[in-house]
Formats: structure tokens, C-alpha cells, sequence
């Protein structure tokens, strides 16, 4: 009969080189506006699912596929300043 052995010391053996860097974690902070507009959006979605949209609903949606779309904008435009294209 074969065993079946755990893998955790293999795994956990190599968490400390696994933490996210510096850089990583700025990249994250950076995205963090478009991460909440995108979760504002699928809220405004989630409401929506089983029942027909309201007036007030279909504004709602508007207004978050409007933030969604000036928060990624904005990331590309602070992206392009950072990588000097179009300066």
C-alpha cells in the first residue's frame, strides 16, 4: 500500500522568498483605483441579475462603466507619462 504524504514542507519551505516586492506592490497601489471601479461595476451588475433594471439601476450602471472607464484611462495616461511615451 502507498502512503500518501504531505507536500507542506516542500511548499512552505520557500514562503519567504515568495512575498511580493516592492515594485509589485506599487504596481498594485498604482492599479488600485481601476481594481475599485471594477468592483463598484460588478456590484452595479450583481444588483441587476434577477430583476429587471430600474431607472435609478440603469443610471447606476451608467455611472459605474463611466468610472471603470476614466480609472483605466487614467492608469494608461500615468503609465505613458512614467514610460515617456508621447512627452
Amino acid at each position: 500500500m502507498d502512503h500518501i504524504v504531505t507536500v507542506q514542507d516542500a511548499v512552505t519551505a520557500f514562503a519567504n522568498f515568495m512575498e511580493p516586492t516592492d515594485a509589485e506592490l506599487d504596481a498594485i497601489e498604482a492599479e488600485m483605483p481601476v481594481i475599485l471601479a471594477d468592483i463598484e461595476l460588478i456590484d452595479a451588475y450583481i444588483t441587476t441579475l434577477d430583476q429587471i433594471p430600474s431607472d435609478l439601476d440603469a443610471r447606476r450602471l451608467r455611472r459605474a462603466r463611466r468610472r471603470a472607464l476614466v480609472a483605466r484611462v487614467e492608469l494608461t495616461r500615468r503609465s505613458a507619462t512614467t514610460l515617456g511615451v508621447g512627452a
